[in-house]
């Protein structure tokens, strides 16, 4: 899996000549390891930022604008699906153009588009800028790792990326406090316009102090018909995982995207086997620990982000915090993950990846149980020790998954294999939605007829309780005006019982799914070309 670069990356004793790890800071800047991580971890923070706190900005929006539930649902689902789509293609541009060109135009395009969206007057340009957003967020996330790959040196790149995993996480989680106090004391535009300033900064940071690095074997020529069937099928795996909540998993539709999916993926496999320059070349598959940290990163994102999206209802509609109070609850994983991520970067240094990621990943398993166990009452010390645990567990995941599979890739490839972290992080957390929503959904269904009737609250008919279902999944009582204050608490009492029922089977779910990817971790294993290309940087 080496490869011949700019300097010797074969692993030979020139190598050691070109680019000797103690190698001083050369004068200047441009293309110092950890000027250039700063550069990238501002872009990054608005792609990961924009991930969560536009969630919080949702209701505002909808009223403002005077849209549907269903258009409201696309500002979260247009820039999900642009993202995910695009990533891998993205990784590919960086390869073949350079990351760092690559990432000044996702900066400038994604600032660009906020503030499109802040300035917009209609929920049809917000959901198109919301695309556009996605799309330029794909060029700059796999840039940044391929410039990190190609800037730091092998036993200094696990740290790196601690900080760039530190970032996301902290972005993601802080995500709704910062959207919280935005569209609570500003206004909802403001959750975009912020994004116009940093990016202004990432750029100017970027044209001083980014070095721009290619592989003398990178990509000459465009696979554009592996492009064509790789983007047809990511868009239709991620549009039936996104869809599947209102169709149904057993509906015609769903099982058509999903079908379409497969076809697409086999196509484009048979395909990369038969291009001269192949979009993703399979054989990057061969490695055990890429595929292991692929498989990894997708199983984290299902226990995460899947775990995630109901504490925020909880939080928010049984303990009926305002967005601030619940995004504040959310510090101990934030700030688990701010401390963790390059505490799990030396680590991982240490003691190679396999041993971190089990073990972040059996710490996931056990704080999802724990919070299969919460209850409406249940105190903020206790939710803080299992969120805390939680960040705690996903920290070295985050990194060491992301070094496992970027350090296995040859350094040519660091854009696709950027790409593929990425896809695989944006996959999982969709399915993790999808699949434990339906968990959720289920288990509402199946226990509200029988908590309803218990209770002594009136008959309802099917189609009432089909609403009121759909109101407990996300932790709302179906109160309905002028219900008598009796009732009325028996109707709450009932509607967070069931809703809590139905978010324990789900975290009991993530936390089986986090468990199997213990075993998943066992096959990783440090990069073997991580260093690969470190001599072209300052160090």
């Amino acid at each position: 899996m080496t490869s011949q670069t700019t300097i010797d990356t074969a692993g030979s004793g020139d190598r050691a000549a070109a680019a000797p790890p103690d190698r001083p800071p050369a004068p200047g800047l441009r293309g110092h390891p950890w000027f250039t991580l700063i550069t990238v971890a501002v872009g990054v923070m608005m792609v990961a930022l924009d991930g969560t706190i536009v969630a919080i900005a949702n209701p505002a929006i909808q009223k403002d604008l005077g849209a549907t539930f269903a258009q409201v649902q696309w500002i979260t689902n247009g820039y999900f699906l642009a993202l995910a789509v695009c990533l891998i293609t993205a990784g590919k541009l960086g390869d073949r153009f350079g990351h760092r060109q690559t990432f000044l135009i996702g900066v400038v395009g994604f600032a660009a588009a906020s503030g499109a969206i802040g300035l917009s007057d209609s929920i049809g340009l917000v959901v198109t800028f919301r695309v556009f957003q996605g799309l330029f967020g794909a060029l700059l996330m796999p840039a940044a790792l391929g410039l990190l790959r190609a800037t730091f040196p092998a036993e200094k790149l696990n740290m790196a990326i601690g900080i760039w995993g530190m970032v996301i996480g902290a972005s993601t989680a802080g995500g709704p406090i910062l959207g919280g106090v935005l569209v609570q004391h500003v206004s909802w535009q403001s959750v975009f316009f912020i994004n116009v300033p940093v990016g202004l900064i990432a750029l100017a940071l970027g044209a001083v102090m980014l070095l721009d690095h290619r592989a003398e074997n990178a990509p000459r020529s465009f696979d554009l018909l592996g492009i064509a069937l790789l983007s047809g099928a990511m868009f239709c795996l991620v549009w039936a995982l996104i869809k599947a909540p209102s169709w149904g998993w057993g509906d015609g539709r769903t099982w058509a995207f999903l079908v379409a999916s497969a076809i697409g993926f086999v196509l484009f496999s048979f395909w990369e086997t038969r291009v001269r320059e192949p979009l993703v070349p399979l054989g990057l598959f061969r490695s055990v620990p890429l595929s292991a940290g692929v498989v990894l990163m997708v199983l984290m994102a299902i226990a995460f982000m899947g775990g995630l999206f109901f504490v925020t209802f909880y939080l928010q509609n049984v303990h009926g915090m305002d967005p601030v109070d619940a995004g504040l609850h959310l510090l101990p994983l934030t700030g688990m993950m701010i401390v963790g991520s390059p505490l799990a970067g030396a680590a991982i240094t240490r003691l190679g990846p396999r041993i971190p990621l089990a073990g972040g990943m059996a710490a996931t398993a056990i704080a999802m149980y724990g919070m299969s166990t919460l209850k409406a009452d249940t105190g903020s010390a206790l939710m803080s020790l299992w969120f805390a645990l939680l960040g705690l567990g996903l920290a070295p995941v985050m990194v060491g998954a992301t070094e496992v599979i970027v350090g296995n890739a040859p350094m040519e490839l660091s854009g696709v294999a950027g790409g593929l972290q990425q896809a695989a992080m944006q996959i999982g957390g969709s399915l993790g939605t999808a699949v434990l929503g339906a968990v959720m959904a289920s288990k509402v269904d199946g226990d509200l007829p029988g908590n309803w009737a218990a209770a002594g609250l009136p008959k309802l008919t099917d189609a009432q309780l089909a609403q009121a279902s759909e109101a407990v999944q996300v932790g709302v009582a179906p109160v309905a005006e002028g219900t008598p204050a009796e009732i009325a608490a028996k109707i709450s009492d009932v509607a967070h019982d069931t809703f809590i029922s139905g978010m324990s089977l789900a975290s009991l779910v993530a936390a089986g799914v986090a468990a199997v990817a213990i075993l998943v971790a066992l096959l990783t294993k440090r990069g073997e070309n991580a260093g690969a290309d470190a001599g072209v940087g300052h160090i």
